[in-house]
């Protein structure tokens, strides 16, 4: 009762899918390095951007109110308080409106 060391048959047969497999695995890994490449790229280009748009010079804000918020629009600024009031300003800086809560 010997026992044959020689390959078995079922082995030689695996050879070709194990070079599959490591050809699927090697084109993965490489896929996943460009995609990290690319998230990087992006990520670089998007927050070397221009900073936010500068308030015009006559912006003044009324007598005791503190900024919370600021948004930019097409034609008008507005400007959130820390009391929850609104105010709408033109580009020029001329209070438009105020919404109080």
């Amino acid at each position: 009762m010997s026992r044959d060391d020689r390959a078995e048959a079922g082995a030689v047969e695996a050879l070709p899918m194990l070079r599959w497999l490591r050809l699927l695995v090697t084109s993965l890994a490489a896929v996943m390095g460009l995609g990290i490449i690319a998230i990087v790229a992006l990520l670089w280009l998007r927050l070397s951007e221009a900073p936010l748009p500068q308030l015009p010079e006559g912006f003044v804000l009324p007598e005791g109110a503190t900024p919370a918020a600021l948004t930019f629009a097409r034609d008008w600024i507005v400007v959130v308080t820390e009391g929850g009031e609104v105010l709408v300003f033109d580009r020029q800086g001329r209070l438009r409106q105020t919404v109080t809560p």
